[in-house]
């Protein structure tokens, strides 16, 4: 899953005759998971269809404030363009436009929604050789870059023109790897790993039975996707989960037993800069395991429990660079038994989690948690979806991990 995926794309079309690459560029970041919807001014249509990009967007292209075909057509309102996008990517750029653009000027609804925009801007120019070297068009770009705006270099190529030289648009392939590897620079956990074990541990009785607890493995899936999000590469290792995870910056390592996740655990612990151990791993598990299955003979049996190895402890023995962060599900004297914790297995943070709440605990799309850490700052959280959780989490790491 690219870094795109999930964020809001307006994209400006202009006219020139690279616009014919714009088709290409909006299934792309469809394909990667983005929300697209398309700006032109209104002599782009006369390079592209609104129809074709509005097909392929699947949301309708906007050239004018209003139809002015249809006197009942409600205003197209480039301040709510400008505050829905994430990111505004103007493609082609003309060298029109970027005059109009480094100038303030607003004379059509592509122009308008620039200037209301709160997202960062992009822009992709595509001219002739001559005119992409004028220094009108040089002032334009470097005018535009000190307000912040982000010029995606044009290539060398065949120009319209019959001409070689500077001044091609970039490649749709190429403009997004761009914007990816911008926007991946810009996060806070670029360039850090982030180890997260997430789920249940199974420990076998036999071939058939295990002894094992309900957790659905959401919570850690959810920080796993935020910390990609963040720029972070994710080490995931998860036990039995129906959860998904496509994402580029995310291994995912599946394990059973609590045996299982603590060997990787330990495998990837020294590379790792932030360990989440959001796992619910077994305490203990059967002495001896049966190779065959267990035959149903008396109305009782017994089996023998040893503890198994406590993984969140190990690591915190071995803790050097880590920032360390633990969970503690708990039913009563809920922060002092996450506290005591906290300094037992050396930990940087521990996340609490309470039963006694509504709407917390295994197989919920919800949470609610206090957050601890080694200093013994408590911070409350109310009910929230466990994506907004994993959210609330990660600022509390970064906050920490910059102080």
């Amino acid at each position: 899953m690219s870094i795109v995926s999930g964020k809001k794309i307006l994209i400006g079309v202009t006219a020139g005759i690279a616009a014919y690459k714009t088709a290409h560029l909006v299934r792309l970041f469809i394909k990667a998971g983005a929300e697209v919807r398309v700006v032109m001014t209104p002599a782009a249509k006369d390079f592209i269809t609104p129809l074709t990009l509005s097909t392929l967007s699947k949301n309708p292209v906007h050239s004018t404030f209003y139809d002015t075909e249809d006197e009942n057509e409600l205003w197209n309102n480039h301040v709510d363009l400008g505050l829905w996008a994430d990111l505004l990517l103007i493609a082609p750029a003309t060298a029109n436009t970027l005059s109009k653009m480094s100038n303030g000027t607003s004379d059509n609804l592509l122009l308008a929604t620039y200037l209301s925009a709160k997202c960062k801007v992009y822009f992709a120019p595509a001219m002739d050789l001559d005119m992409y070297k004028h220094p009108s068009t040089t002032a334009s770009i470097e005018k535009l870059e000190r307000y912040g705006n982000v010029c995606i270099p044009a290539a060398s190529g065949e120009l319209a023109s019959g001409l070689v030289g500077e001044g091609r648009m970039a490649e749709p392939e190429d403009i997004i790897k761009f914007i990816e590897s911008d926007i991946l620079s810009q996060l806070p956990l670029r360039g850090k790993q982030v180890l997260i074990t997430a789920g249940p541990t199974y420990e076998a009785i036999d071939p058939v039975r295990f002894i094992g607890n309900h957790s659905s493995g959401k919570m850690g899936f959810e920080l796993a996707k935020t910390a990609a999000g963040l720029g972070a590469t994710v080490i995931l290792i998860t036990g039995f989960s129906h959860e998904k995870v496509d994402h580029s910056l995310i291994k995912r390592i599946d394990v059973v037993s609590a045996q299982d996740m603590y060997d990787a655990a330990h495998q990837y612990f020294n590379s790792s800069d932030i360990a989440i151990s959001s796992a619910a791993v077994a305490d203990y598990k059967p002495k001896n395991s049966s190779a065959i299955k267990i035959k149903k003979k008396e109305t009782t049996m017994s089996i023998e429990l040893v503890k198994t190895k406590d993984i969140l402890a190990s690591l915190g023995e071995l803790k050097k660079k880590q920032f360390l962060v633990g969970f503690a599900l708990e039913t009563n004297n809920e922060v002092e038994n996450a506290l005591s914790k906290l300094k037992r297995k050396n930990l940087d943070m521990i996340v609490l989690n309470s039963l006694q709440d509504k709407g917390a605990g295994f197989k919920k799309p919800t949470n609610k948690v206090t957050i601890i850490d080694k200093l013994e700052k408590i911070s409350e959280f109310g009910l929230k979806s466990k994506s907004e959780v994993a959210q609330d989490i990660f600022n509390e790491i970064v906050n920490r991990i910059h102080e």
